[in-house]
Order: C-alpha cells, then structure tokens, then sequence
C-alpha cells in the first residue's frame, strides 16, 4: 500500500515540481531588469523566489524523507529525465510539447528554457538517487526507540 501511495504521489508531483520552476523561473526574468542591474518589480521577484524555494523545499523533503516510498521520487526523476533524453535526441519535437499542454503563454518559455538549460536533468539525477537506497523498499520498519537500542547498546534509559 505504500509503494501504491508513493506512486500516486509521484504522479503527482511531477508536473507539479515541472510547472512551479518554469513559472518561479518566468516571473523572476520578468521581475528584474538584467542590463539596468536592478528589480523592476519586488513583489513579483520575492513571490517568485518563494516559489523556487518551495519546490526547492519539496524536492528536498522527498529526496531525504526516510518515510516515503522510493517511487515518490523515481517517478518524477524518470519523466525529468526522460523529458531531458528526449530534448537531446529531438529537441524541436520536445520544445513543441509545452505548446500543447495548457495553459500557454509564459509558462511555455519556462519550460523550454529549464528543459535546454539540463535544470530538469539536474532535478531528475537529484531524485534518482534515494531510490537505491535499500531501506526504502523495505516494508518493515523499526519504531525509533529499537533503532536507537540498535544502535546505542550501552545507553541506560
């Protein structure tokens, strides 16, 4: 049941993780003026750093919860970096994509830019890694005090 959840939640979290870094990424480039050196628009680039930072946050929490299945990151690392095989054997079906999935406009740019850029390569091979982990597959888990007698045998409680 926890690797059907892990699933579910990775499905999730995919688009989740891929939309909210093109849209973090899209209203940062608008919120500053990269030749006059300065921020046209701080609420825009403080709501924007927000947004990175939480699907920093998220991806972070999954790559190191000891509690979630393996698959709640291999499914996201599998599509980002399928996402990013494909754009480096096809790159103008790939930059099509974003076209075809709603909502278009700014968003679009986003996600061609992160995809060219090998930012959603990067977030892939991040989540990729907790998933050869083998105490993530295991489904028997040992309550903190057992682990803890483990691995402190000579504490006196």
């Amino acid at each position: 049941m926890r690797h059907a959840f892990g699933f579910l939640l990775g499905v999730l979290l995919t688009p989740a993780l891929a939309y909210g870094a093109a849209w973090g990424y899209v209203q940062a480039g608008q919120s500053f003026d990269g030749a006059g050196q300065e921020i046209t628009d701080s609420t825009r680039m403080y709501g924007a750093f927000a947004l990175l930072a939480a699907v920093g946050l998220v991806t972070g929490v999954i790559i190191v919860a000891r509690w979630a299945s393996p698959l709640v990151s291999l499914v996201p690392a599998l599509a980002l970096l399928g996402l990013s095989v494909y754009f480096l054997i096809d790159p103008g079906r790939v930059l099509d994509l974003p076209a075809k999935v709603p909502p278009a406009g700014d968003l679009d740019f986003g996600l061609r830019m992160l995809l060219g850029s090998g930012i959603y390569a990067m977030m892939g091979f991040a989540l990729l890694m907790p998933t050869w982990a083998p105490r993530r597959w295991g489904a028997d888990r040992e309550d903190e005090e057992t682990a803890a007698e483990a691995y402190y045998p000579a504490v006196q409680r």
